[in-house]
């Protein structure tokens, strides 16, 4: 059996120890926990959306082939109790586990994983994540009721990893006679999770109750058997001053996304905040290269050199939040340390927009041949933070004379706009515990945001990382990917996205797994 990555993915803490307030005495069964999030799921399939908000429900609902250790990045068994990889990764035979099954009772074999990674292949664009963990995936064989074989047209060692996380969660196969937009909504969601679907209210909330009979939880699961919650509301509260109320009032159980400035009251008093960084891409300016000043790899360098990471943590965030040290997070499998390239250095932004002709215009603004130094990031609010971020990071750039445009979407339009490639920058972050989420968004064979030319240094080194299962040889093209995303100023890194939620009192056992999402199956209320 192959066990993929063993480099660590993150900690986790919990601000006045533990995950609930005081001693609540061993688990107990039952009861309802009222789960403030912070923005609507917009689709609750998780092989579709790529939120946190539609994951953390999704999480719930489906389980996957493997699940990955949180502590060592280790991939381990789940539905599939051993795997084998053939030596250029192009080809992964697992092996199922017997007796689990979906909640229309059907069996959790061969067939239903065939059927479940045809379907996320036929998805196509609209599965957000696993198109692109999917992007050379050729074909399912069912070898026999247990076994399933999967083949890909070219070296995918990264798919091993892909296996392990909710985006490519297995579905029962009558899921798919339903449309894409009916499974978004839960209609016929159907899953092997430890939770059932039950209502979605769109902007209001969605509701999962305990799947009766369940008994095949991850190793990482702290306790087999059924979850220990009846029920769980996933209530839709944007503002964060009303979230963070009615956390403190008892009207909520549990809150995602407390916001820097609401830390201080749920550290203590029976509070308590766990935190877990996010690994994967941090969020970043990702610059479109074919448009404006843009395609000038200098001007990209002067902007890193511009942006006072350090100064975006302490201002805007907390000590729960890290400066960005590469474009990858430092909870991320092989990730390298670029804090040298990544250094504030102002007088060497001016310098080099000063060697290319930018010169200061009379508000301060750099003009070259009757142009503005200027371009336009896009963005959406999946973090409450990512506007008081940007307006900073805008402040910071015009003192090296660089006009950065601030324009809020939606973040359905955020989607649109970047699969289409209408942008300048684009502000975002994805979370994933595997260096190979840097192919998915910058190779030109797969989202190629940066919209580079086919055959570019950075696609061999995405191409050699996706290679081999093997972490020796894995490693040095990682290290060589993140090091010319940086050094190019393909992205900009800013400050890595960290988890930080508030438990009630009688809240307990809210876990992460190892992308950050929020894992339920451990939960529990006290008294």
């Amino acid at each position: 059996m192959v066990l993929g990555l063993a480099a660590a993915c993150g900690t986790t803490t919990a601000a006045g120890g533990g995950s609930g307030g005081g001693d609540a005495g061993p688990p107990r069964p039952g009861g309802t926990l009222r789960l403030g999030i912070s923005s609507n799921p917009d689709c609750i399939d998780p092989q579709q959306w790529g939120t946190n908000a539609a994951l953390n429900v999704g999480r719930q609902l489906v389980d996957s082939l493997t699940d990955q250790d949180q502590a060592s990045g280790k991939i381990i068994p789940w539905l599939a109790e051993n795997w084998e990889v053939n030596p250029d990764s192009t080809s992964f035979t697992f092996t199922l586990r017997t007796g689990a099954t979906f909640a229309d009772g059907t069996a959790v074999d061969a067939a239903a994983v065939k059927t479940s990674y045809d379907g996320i292949k036929a998805l196509g664009p609209k599965a957000q994540l696993g198109n692109g963990y999917l992007a050379a995936y050729k074909s399912a064989t069912v070898v026999d009721p247990k076994t399933v074989r999967l083949d890909f047209s070219a070296p995918s060692a990264q798919f091993l990893q892909a296996s392990s996380t909710m985006s490519l969660g297995i579905l029962a196969p009558a899921a798919y006679q339903k449309s894409p937009e009916q499974r978004c909504q839960g209609e016929g969601l159907i899953g092997s999770g430890p939770f059932v679907f039950e209502s979605f209210k769109s902007n209001q909330q969605v509701v999962i109750t305990k799947r009766k009979g369940y008994n095949w939880g991850s190793p990482q699961f702290k306790h087999q058997g059924e979850a220990y919650l009846d029920k769980v509301e996933f209530r839709i509260v944007p503002e964060p001053g009303v979230r963070t109320g009615s956390l403190a009032s008892g009207q909520l159980d549990a809150i995602t996304d407390v916001q820097p400035v609401d830390e201080p009251q749920f550290a203590g008093n029976g509070f308590t905040e766990p935190v877990r960084a996010n690994p994967g891409i941090v969020f970043n300016l990702t610059a479109n290269t074919t448009r404006g000043v843009l395609t000038d790899v200098k001007v990209r360098q002067a902007v890193s050199k511009g942006v006072n990471r350090q100064e975006v943590t302490d201002t805007v965030l907390t000590k729960n939040y890290k400066a960005a040290t590469s474009v990858l997070g430092s909870a991320t499998p092989l990730h390298l340390d670029l804090s040298k390239e990544l250094a504030y250095d102002p007088d060497g932004a001016k310098k080099l927009l000063e060697e290319q002709g930018w010169l200061p215009g009379p508000d301060g603004i750099r003009v070259k041949d009757g142009q503005r130094l200027s371009a336009k990031i896009i963005f959406s609010l999946v973090f409450n933070q990512n506007q008081s971020v940007l307006e900073l990071v805008q402040q910071q750039l015009r003192k090296i004379g660089f006009d950065l445009q601030i324009e809020q979407r939606t973040t359905p339009e955020t989607q649109q706009l970047t699969l289409a490639g209408d942008y300048d920058f684009i502000w975002y972050n994805t979370t994933r515990a595997d260096p190979d989420i840097l192919r998915q968004l910058f190779s030109t064979k797969a989202g190629n945001r940066s919209k580079l030319s086919p055959g570019n240094p950075l696609d061999a080194a995405l191409d050699k990382q996706a290679a081999t299962v093997d972490e020796a040889a894995r490693k040095p093209a990682a290290e060589e990917a993140q090091r010319l995303v940086v050094e190019q100023a393909y992205s900009i890194p800013v400050f890595e996205l960290t988890q930080v939620w508030g438990l009630g009192p009688k809240t307990h056992g809210v876990g992460f797994e190892a992308s950050s999402r929020m894992q339920l199956f451990d939960a529990w209320i006290a008294g």
